[in-house]
């Protein structure tokens, strides 16, 4: 099978604190509608977010717009299970990629969403016990079903990647890794290289480091964070776009994440691609994040 084309918009506008925004269906639809003026059109959830409510949060304020639907791409998560009051059978947190899990978690995003398609399914960790048999099985099924029309993984490393594709024949389009300044990981052990090898789109989660960019909590954050802030003076962004921007000045063609339910956030982060960082402002920053200069 062919790789199937996806477009994804070049900032993804997160839902996983979607509940604490305290938005009211109308209040997410009319910010919906102004990332898409903007050029954000793709959602990232999951599941499993904000105790299993973040999907029928949003799901509900398309309600009130169906036609909105047909402006966006859906992202969403599945594998984890939670320990939650509204899974009193689970009693460890754990990870399920049984084919009835994965069919089930689908039925019910596309039930909380209130739509027929999921635009991209990830599978949100990898697992010990994960069969890639049973999991191409599902994926053979919601594809031919129509139910997902693309697929990929979240936090996966490349012989992870390699594993599961070996056994479907559906390409696997995207890989959504925490990267930011703050965290390099992605950037040493060959993830970035595979994906740029097997064009994959990887998009970044946290891409601000969990709020520690701009409120430095130890001795790493406040290095990287003064770099940061020196490169914003010389470029005239602002500290958190100068993190946006070096993430997309990698020839990866990172995706950044931007989970904020303020509009002023999200135009923030779009508005850094306009702008590359220059390779030394690049490696100032990759160099206070590990501590040295490069060998």
């Amino acid at each position: 099978m062919e790789k199937a084309p996806i477009k994804l918009s070049p900032v993804v506008w997160g839902h996983w604190r979607l509940p604490e925004w305290n938005l009211t269906s109308r209040e997410i639809i009319n910010l919906t509608l102004q990332c898409i003026d903007l050029g954000v059109t793709t959602i990232d959830s999951a599941d499993i977010y904000g105790d299993y409510s973040c999907e029928k949060l949003f799901g509900d304020a398309l309600a009130l717009d169906p036609a909105v639907r047909n402006q966006i791409q859906i992202i969403t998560k599945c594998g984890i299970r939670l320990i939650s009051g509204k899974f009193p059978e689970v009693t460890v947190k754990h990870y399920d990629y049984s084919y009835n899990h994965i069919v089930s978690s689908v039925e019910t995003s596309l039930k909380n969403f209130r739509t027929d398609h999921i635009d991209l399914l990830l599978l949100h960790r990898p697992s010990p016990l994960l069969n890639p048999s049973e999991v191409a099985l599902a994926f053979n099924h919601l594809h031919s079903t129509g139910k997902v029309l693309h697929f990929g993984v979240s936090n996966f490393l490349p012989h992870q990647v390699e594993l599961l594709q070996s056994f479907t024949p559906i390409p696997l389009v995207a890989n959504q890794i925490e990267i930011s300044p703050l965290q390099v990981e992605h950037l040493q052990n060959g993830n970035l290289d595979y994906m740029m090898q097997k064009h994959i789109i990887p998009m970044a989660w946290s891409p601000l480091g969990g709020g520690r960019l701009l409120s430095p909590k130890n001795d790493t954050d406040k290095r990287v964070s003064k770099v940061i802030h020196k490169i914003a003076k010389e470029t005239s962004l602002l500290p958190e776009q100068v993190a946006i921007s070096w993430l997309t000045t990698h020839p990866s063609a990172i995706i950044p994440v931007v989970g904020s339910g303020k509009f002023e956030r999200i135009k923030n982060a779009y508005y850094a691609l306009n702008t590359k960082l220059s390779t030394q402002q690049w490696f100032e920053v990759y160099s206070a994040s590990i501590g040295e200069d490069v060998p």
